[in-house]
């Protein structure tokens, strides 16, 4: 794949154009005066059918489950192989993470935590009852969901030094005491995939068993916090829950069981969020070079444009190298996805590494190109900047990716 195909070309414009009328003009409401971003993204789910898709998908899977269940025969799942169906689904998500991050970075956060990660946690390892009772509203927006796993004192070593616990109530449920920081949707969420570990008597810390539940906002117990004050991506509202003696029966343990949703399920999710932020990361790239490149032939200085100079043309290059090597990277993410084929761990986590830093080598010069103008936050490459910055601290930090790919490099040998 080398370019955009004429059908993937004209979703392209639809988007484009859907963002600039709906997202652009409520910009600063969403970023900085504090408003929820959800209307705009069901909005957008609705304009171009994504929760029928939604909708459709869950109910032939649930069908199958059903029947599975039940004990009838079922025409097995093709094994993975060359799809070119997969191949356009996957392009399909990518384009919107394009088109949006060029405006609204935290729009994207804010609606791939809620479908992807909560509800995609409860397709993928919850019961049929689960998935029944929360994973349509999750899949559609029509609720919000969040996803928790970091603390205060438990950020890249999330299992090492998690805090949060559940203890068995000898009843069959558990009690579930502790704090969640840095939790995306925190404030609004619905929905919550709560990972915690298990108390178990005898067990050191450090060997417990990591289990997750759902809950459900206003549960006795669960406090969730307003909306913290954030460097940048302020359209993904963020905060901190509380749990004091939460009560859950075990209904609500991920999976039915404590062996369910446990440290591999969790670690899938990094995996999912690192693939998409190469398309959050280009849709800024994008950005943030058009806005550059215009300023550079607008602007003059010295009796002729600043694009002239060839310390700004050195800029504008490099920007250009960064946005064709990360549109090449969502290119073969797409294709391996037709194939059928998985990204290893270090080719994800590179892939993550080299898009963070991209995003934020080219959103500071881009600020730099347009210099005291570049500092405003109407010049919007301040707002490009700030926002970049994020993608080199969640789904993992630039150091943390950097031990993934040597750790998995070596072990190969």
């Amino acid at each position: 794949m080398i370019q955009w195909s004429e059908q993937q070309q004209m979703i392209q414009r639809m988007v484009r154009d859907f963002v600039e009328k709906e997202v652009v003009p409520q910009l600063d409401d969403i970023e900085y005066n504090g408003v929820p971003p959800y209307d705009i993204l069901r909005k957008l789910i609705k304009t171009f059918g994504m929760d029928v898709m939604a909708a459709q998908n869950f109910e032939k899977q649930l069908a199958r489950e059903k029947a599975i269940a039940a004990g009838e025969k079922v025409e097995e799942k093709k094994k993975e192989g060359p799809s070119a169906m997969a191949g356009e689904e996957a392009a399909m998500r990518m384009i919107p993470i394009i088109e949006i991050c060029r405006h609204a970075q935290g729009l994207v956060t804010a609606m791939g935590v809620s479908m992807g990660l909560a509800g995609g946690a409860i397709m993928s390892k919850g019961t049929i009852e689960q998935k029944e009772r929360w994973a349509l509203p999750l899949l559609t927006l029509e609720k919000v969901g969040a996803w928790a796993i970091s603390e205060p004192n438990a950020g890249s070593d999330a299992f090492g030094q998690m805090k949060t616990v559940a203890r068995r109530d000898g009843n069959g449920g558990y009690i579930i005491n502790g704090s969640k920081t840095w939790i995306t949707n925190g404030p609004f969420a619905d929905t919550i995939i709560l990972i915690c570990k298990l108390d178990e008597e005898g067990v050191a810390p450090e060997q417990r068993k990591i289990i997750s539940f759902i809950l459900d906002s206003g549960m006795e117990g669960l406090e969730q916090s307003k909306p913290f004050k954030k460097m940048g991506i302020g359209s993904s509202p963020t905060g901190e829950l509380f749990l004091s003696d939460v009560k859950v029966g075990a209904d609500r343990l991920l999976g039915g069981s404590e062996d369910s949703y446990g440290r591999s399920g969790a670690k899938g999710t990094f995996m999912q969020e690192r693939a998409g932020v190469a398309a959050m990361a280009l849709g800024m790239v994008e950005r943030a070079m058009e806005l550059s490149v215009q300023y550079a032939n607008d602007r003059s200085q010295f009796g002729r444009p600043i694009g002239q100079n060839q310390l700004i043309q050195l800029k504008l290059a490099k920007m250009e190298v960064a946005r064709s090597n990360l549109q090449n990277m969502v290119f073969r993410y797409i294709e391996m996805t037709a194939e059928g084929k998985q990204m290893t761990l270090a080719e994800a986590s590179a892939m993550k590494l080299y898009a963070a830093q991209a995003a934020m080598e080219v959103a500071t010069e881009a600020v730099q190109i347009h210099g005291g103008y570049g500092y405003m936050r109407e010049s919007r490459v301040e707002q490009l900047m700030r926002d970049a910055k994020i993608l080199q601290i969640y789904a993992g930090t630039d150091e943390m990716q950097i031990i993934a790919i040597a750790r998995d490099l070596l072990s190969r040998v």
